[in-house]
């Protein structure tokens, strides 16, 4: 008979290791899903909401903002994540002009 346990009929016949259940990792442990890493970062993104009230709300006078022609009064702990919002979007479009030319760059040598 085959090797290949697709064209084996008898389960006697299939090796140990194709048995195992898919589901069970080498560990024991239970595999990760899509929906426990959703869950994860639910948990993360709330608990760093959290925090982020307690910083704004300890944070709350008023700063005097000059950028280019623009000229303000704010709340310290609004300018600050407008600051770290913008340096985010920043990052994005970075990573994104990276990830656009490694792709170009891949689609080149498959050619």
């Amino acid at each position: 008979m085959s090797n290949d346990v697709r064209q084996t009929q008898d389960p006697s016949e299939v090796p140990p290791q194709a048995v195992r259940p898919p589901a069970a990792s080498a560990a024991g442990r239970t595999p990760r899903t899509r929906t426990g890493t959703a869950w994860f970062g639910i948990c993360a993104a709330a608990l760093l909401s959290i925090v982020l009230i307690i910083f704004m709300l300890q944070n709350t006078r008023g700063v005097r903002v000059h950028f280019l022609w623009m000229d303000g009064s704010l709340p310290l702990a609004l300018a600050l994540l407008i600051a770290a919002v913008g340096a985010a979007i920043l990052t994005m479009v970075v990573g994104a002009a990276r990830i656009t030319q490694l792709r170009l760059l891949a689609r080149r040598q498959r050619r």
